[in-house]
């Protein structure tokens, strides 16, 4: 039963990255490929993870060209400064920063924030691009399945951590920016909330599906929360489509072949995949406006597991709880519209229930709040007390009286939804 559940996986997954791949090879035919016309920003900071090699390289070098100040976060120092080389060379002297960054550690994602804090340097842009693909089996430094840790926890908790300065630096009409980089997998992707340790039987395709459903519902609530406090940022999500990276070193060697072959023209470069990020960081047209799914530089429509609220709520309990983190947005007015807790199913009818690999239960008492350090196996976590002596909620449980209205949108894009 396993080996069918992980075969339906691989083949869900590889089906869509055959679509996407057809139609990024077909837009290229037309001639379509045209990078974005984005306006400078000169004075703004951004924050890449990821940003020493492939599309993170590549974003973090078009933001620096615009004008930005990039801060490169990645795991491989000699990379990262090489990549900081590289973006000095083309956009001047103080264009580029490197600060270390593991995200498979709760620890350093703390670390990395206080170092980022206490550079003084502001921070308008967030691009959460790093991250694994169908790796085989293993955990990180707290114990948790390496997609879900990697991909999805370490992003999260990094996000939550740096919305003060988010906030501190937008401003009405000049709003700072989270981009977190999507998939067309998690279009085909189960989750389990409650199973971020991967105790189910694995398959790599399966997790990492998961883990960009996992993104795609973090980002997409985000977006809403931060309408109901009126804050200065908003929260988009960027789908890089099909990109000749190293991230395919553990796909099927069917696929690698394939990218062999046709990778100059079904496959993406890591340039023309990073215009859909950078697009999000700094498109005029996106001033005010989140909640988005943006693919090839225009608004997509994400799974409806993506936008399940009762999902989107169960997971952010269960993020809360794994990185210490206190969870106050179970009473916020923006949960209006509750909807049915189900599972985080993109596909329907009899195909789906053959190729269904994952389940996810949801309910409102599941969105617990976190009071403090929570009671952990010392073997498995790193202490989950944040560096932080006094952690603020990232949110308030309700709007206060009197809280500016959230950023409206432009006229070409409506306003959040």
């Amino acid at each position: 039963m396993f080996s069918l559940r992980a075969l339906a996986a691989a083949l869900r997954v590889y089906a869509v990255g055959i679509a996407v791949a057809l139609a990024q090879l077909l837009r290229r035919l037309r001639g379509d490929f045209q990078p974005p016309d984005l306006p400078p920003q000169p004075g703004r900071v951004a924050v890449v993870t990821g940003g020493a090699e492939g599309i993170g390289l590549s974003t973090a070098r078009r933001l620096a060209r615009l004008g930005m100040r990039v801060v490169v976060a990645g795991n491989d120092e000699r990379k990262g400064r090489a990549a900081v080389d590289v973006i000095r060379a083309e956009s001047g002297a103080d264009s580029a920063h490197f600060l270390f960054l593991e995200l498979a550690s709760l620890a350093s994602v703390r670390r990395f924030v206080r170092e980022f804090e206490a550079s003084g340097r502001p921070l308008h842009v967030l691009v959460n691009n790093a991250g694994v693909m169908l790796e085989p089996r293993g955990e990180t430094e707290d114990g948790f399945e390496r997609h879900a840790g990697v991909n999805f926890l370490g992003h999260f908790l990094l996000t939550l951590l740096l919305l003060p300065a988010l906030r501190a630096s937008g401003r009405p009409g000049r709003g700072s920016r989270v981009v977190t980089l999507g998939s067309a997998t998690h279009r085909v992707a189960g989750l389990d909330p409650r199973d971020l340790r991967g105790r189910l039987p694995y398959s790599a395709h399966a997790a990492y599906a998961g883990s960009k459903l996992a993104l795609a519902l973090f980002a997409l609530r985000l977006q809403r929360l931060l309408d109901a406090r009126g804050d200065p940022v908003t929260s988009n999500l960027a789908d890089p489509g099909v990109a000749d990276t190293a991230l395919y070193r553990h796909a099927w060697a069917g696929l690698r072949a394939a990218r062999r072959a046709l990778g100059r023209l079904a496959f993406k470069t890591p340039d023309e995949a990073a215009w859909t990020p950078a697009y999000a960081a700094a498109a005029a047209e996106l001033e005010g406006v989140g909640g988005r799914y943006l693919y090839d530089e225009a608004e997509a429509e994400p799974a409806e597991a993506a936008r399940n609220r009762a999902l989107q709520r169960a997971l952010w309990a269960e993020a809360c709880r794994a990185t210490g983190l206190e969870d106050e947005t179970a009473g916020c007015v923006c949960e209006a519209g509750r909807g049915r807790a189900g599972p985080g199913r993109a596909l329907s009818g009899p195909l789906s229930r053959f190729l269904w690999d994952g389940r996810a239960w949801a309910a409102p008492g599941l969105c617990l709040r976190v009071l403090g350090p929570l009671p952990v196996h010392k073997t498995h976590f790193l202490s989950t007390k944040s560096h932080f002596p006094s952690p603020r909620p990232a949110f308030p449980a309700a709007p206060t009286p009197g809280s500016r209205p959230a950023p409206r949108g432009s006229a070409r894009i409506p306003q959040n939804r």
